[in-house]
């Protein structure tokens, strides 16, 4: 099943605002960990882990749920297919992956930001350094995911082969 190229150019734009949204704001969380862990500043330190939970709620969770729908709508209805490449099934890999890790680390959003509320709380106590590697692997693993999306390597699947042969067959006279 393919879609219209009107559908089509919609599903890949919907995709790729959603993809690069996701990137933007895991960039936007690696900034708001650092300024976290290294500010002098104990109401800018609070203020950072504060703020995480609501943001990766409105802004993280929906972006990296729309990348991996919108990702399935643009495989299944296009030539690319989704087990048909490796580097579509890699791309879904870690999308799944990714968006898996974000929701099992809301809880530990959750109670950054209520200890970073808590002033009781030692400031050494508050600051954590595992939303900044979280942040920074999220990166490299989107960024690696960006990667595929334009270079897009070879490498075809045996489903994707006999697909292929088949749709050769078809044409044939």
């Amino acid at each position: 099943m393919t879609m219209s190229p009107g559908l089509r150019k919609f599903a890949l734009t919907m995709h790729v605002a959603s993809s690069v949204g996701w990137l933007g704001a895991v960039a936007s969380f690696l900034a708001l960990a650092i300024v976290g862990l290294s500010s002098h500043n104990a109401q800018m330190v609070r203020g950072a882990y504060l703020v995480m939970e609501p943001a990766a709620w409105f802004i993280l969770v929906p972006l990296a749920i729309a990348s991996l729908l919108t990702g399935l709508v643009c495989s299944l209805g296009t030539t690319w297919g989704l087990f048909r490449h490796y580097w579509v099934i890699f791309k879904l890999i870690i999308n799944v992956f990714a968006t898996f890790v974000l929701l099992i680390y809301m809880e530990t959003f959750r109670l950054m930001a209520s200890m970073a509320a808590d002033p009781s709380i030692d400031l050494a106590i508050v600051r954590n350094a595992s939303p900044a590697l979280h942040a920074a692997l999220a990166l490299m693993l989107l960024l690696v995911a960006t990667t595929l999306s334009v270079y897009k390597p070879r490498g075809m699947t045996a489903y994707g082969w006999r697909k292929q042969q088949q749709q050769r067959r078809m044409l044939q006279p």
